[in-house]
Formats: structure tokens, C-alpha cells, sequence
């Protein structure tokens, strides 16, 4: 796991000298933040894989960030062995952290954030701090969820009883595979549809996709269960987050087709009570993801107070603050 620590582009425009820290422990973490003033810090985090402790009589268990969903199901196994299917959980970012940074599903459909107990992550000010529901609640509902831009994840102390019963509650994705016809690249997009009107939504999207000649190749739906835990939340309530493999056409004008069509999609699942996970959806518009999501302006406003010299910072950053500081202009047609 590789979180990367970068000046702002507008506070140097010539190429920032990269150190690269490979962080062991939080004092390490802490040190590396500290001394980002003034010069761009690549973290490697990938040795942070350790469990720290477990507490059986509270049924709770510390790991660092980096720790693979694989580890900790092993070291789990006698006293939990059916916590594998945490470990084989289609979708899942392989580690500990980056799940927690998603706040992705896990096999039951339901957030990370009812797994977590505790995080320990070093802020932008060099400082290690500890946040649960109970102590810096404004910084665990940022961080889980919050794409890493809030600190830098050192442990999470996770549910062994929750963990124990989302696996148990496993409930495999409904897949459907399309016969194409035809070249070209395939695509995905993820959506969040009421279950109620899955069918009807999703057979507009099929008239679409028609309208546009893009062929769904791939369906995939699993159950999402809403939480009320987290700033960015993008699991309001019970849903069905559907992926569309889309087999997008080889040549450029094919490229520019399924843009608009993702959008249309979007729209489609925005008309109907639904929306998409802003994790891995970036083909929304502004307009689209500011209907989705309202608290985004928020959670980067929060951002820039809590670390205003920008040291954390990744793509998912860069597109979203991108998106919502570019001006609207206005669209005229002329005969």
C-alpha cells in the first residue's frame, strides 16, 4: 500500500525532489509527516502488516493499515475460521486500510464503518491521534471513507463479532454474462439502484445502451446496506449496486460515445432514487455528483482546514477538487 505525500502544484511549478520512507511503526509515520515540509514523501506502508493485539473478551482486534484481509482471516482462522469469506470478498481492496478509506462493502453489503471500533492515524500536523464514535468523532466519521486525505492510517482496531457475522451473512453477487459480438475494450460502471425499481431502471439503461449501439456484456448486482456513520456516505439506504461491463468500440469517436452514455446511465439511476459509489465512479458530471453527494464540498472544505499546506493528496483529490472548482459556462446554439 503506497500513500504518496505531494506539495500543491501551485506552490512550486518545477519538480519536487521524491524521497521514498518506508514506515515500520507510527513513529516512523510521524517522522515522515513532519519532515514533508517543503518536499514531496512517498510512504510505503506495505510493511505495516502486522497484528498488533486482540482482545478476545471484548471481541476486538488491532491491526495495522497494511495488514492483507488474507493475514488477518489466517491468524483469525481457529478462533473464526469462517472469516475467510472476508478474505475472498469480490471487490474488496486486498488490505486492512484500504478498505477502511473506501468505506467499502463487505460480503453481507454492509459498510466498513460497522467494523470499525478505533483508527490510529498520524495527521497532517505530524500528530498521532486516536478516533472512534467516542473521541474525535468529526475526524473517524472524515477518515472512514475520506480516500486517505485525512492522515495517514497507522491501525485499525476492528469487530470480531461483526466481521464474524457479515461472513456468515455472505450473500453472493447475481451475475448475468452477455454474448458481443464485435472488438473493443471493455468498461465498467458502478451504480447504486433502489431494489425495488432495479428491473424497470435497468431495462431503460438496456434501451440506452441500445440507442448508443455500446452492448452490455457483463451484469453483476449485489445487495448495499446504508449506514449513517460517515461524512461521505454513499450507502443512504438499502440499495442494489449494480456493475455494467460495457464492450466500448476500438476507435476514438467510441471512447467520446461511451462517455456520454455512462452519463446517461447515471442519469438514469439519479431519476430513479438511486445514485453511484463516489469511490470508484468518476464519469459523473458536476451537476451529478454535486446531486449525489452535497456533503462533498464539506468533506474538502474540512480537508483544506486540517491540512492546508496539501500533504496528502492522490487522484481521487486531484479529480474531485478539480471537478467542483471548474466554472460553469454557459452553453449558446446558433442557427
Amino acid at each position: 500500500m503506497l500513500a504518496t505525500l505531494t506539495l500543491p502544484s501551485h506552490a512550486d511549478p518545477r519538480p519536487a525532489l521524491v524521497r521514498t520512507i518506508r514506515a515500520r511503526s507510527a513513529d516512523e509515520l510521524r517522522k515522515a509527516m513532519r519532515h514533508a515540509r517543503g518536499a514531496a514523501v512517498a510512504l510505503d506502508a506495505s510493511d505495516l502488516d502486522r497484528v498488533l493485539r486482540l482482545d478476545a473478551s471484548r471481541h476486538l482486534v488491532e491491526v495495522q493499515a497494511g495488514t492483507p484481509w488474507s493475514a488477518l482471516c489466517a491468524y483469525l482462522a481457529e478462533r473464526a475460521p469462517e472469516l475467510a469469506a472476508f478474505a475472498d470478498a469480490g471487490g474488496m481492496p486486498p488490505t486492512v486500510g484500504e478498505s477502511v478509506a473506501a468505506n467499502v462493502a463487505g460480503p453481507d453489503g454492509r459498510p466498513m464503518v460497522s467494523h470499525v471500533e478505533a483508527l490510529a492515524l498520524v495527521t497532517p500536523d505530524g500528530e498521532l491521534r486516536r478516533a472512534s464514535r467516542f473521541a474525535n468523532r468529526e475526524l473517524f466519521a472524515l477518515a472512514v471513507g475520506g480516500q486517505d486525505l485525512f492522515g495517514a492510517l497507522y491501525s485499525v482496531t476492528l469487530r470480531v463479532d461483526s466481521l464474524r457475522r457479515s461472513a456468515r451473512s455472505c450473500e453472493p453477487p447475481a451475475m448475468l454474462e452477455l454474448p458481443v459480438t464485435g472488438e473493443g475494450v471493455q468498461c465498467t460502471l458502478r451504480l447504486l439502484l433502489p431494489p425495488q425499481r432495479m428491473d424497470s431502471l435497468l431495462a431503460q439503461m438496456r434501451e440506452c445502451c441500445a440507442e448508443w449501439r455500446i452492448a452490455i456484456c457483463g451484469i453483476e448486482a449485489r445487495r448495499i446496506l446504508p449506514e449513517s456513520e460517515t461524512l461521505l456516505r454513499w450507502a443512504r439506504q438499502e440499495c442494489a449496486e449494480l456493475t455494467l461491463r460495457l464492450a466500448i468500440p476500438a476507435a476514438i469517436g467510441g471512447c467520446v460515445r461511451s462517455i456520454q452514455l455512462r452519463r446517461e446511465l447515471i442519469d438514469i439511476a439519479l431519476a430513479g432514487g438511486g445514485g453511484f459509489p463516489i469511490a470508484s465512479t468518476f464519469d459523473a458530471s458536476r451537476e451529478q455528483t454535486e446531486a449525489c453527494y452535497p456533503e462533498l464540498k464539506t468533506l474538502l472544505a474540512e480537508k483544506r482546514r486540517r491540512d492546508p499546506e496539501e500533504r496528502l493528496q492522490n487522484s481521487w483529490y486531484h479529480h474531485y477538487r478539480g471537478l467542483l472548482s471548474r466554472e460553469v459556462c454557459e452553453v449558446r446554439w446558433s442557427n
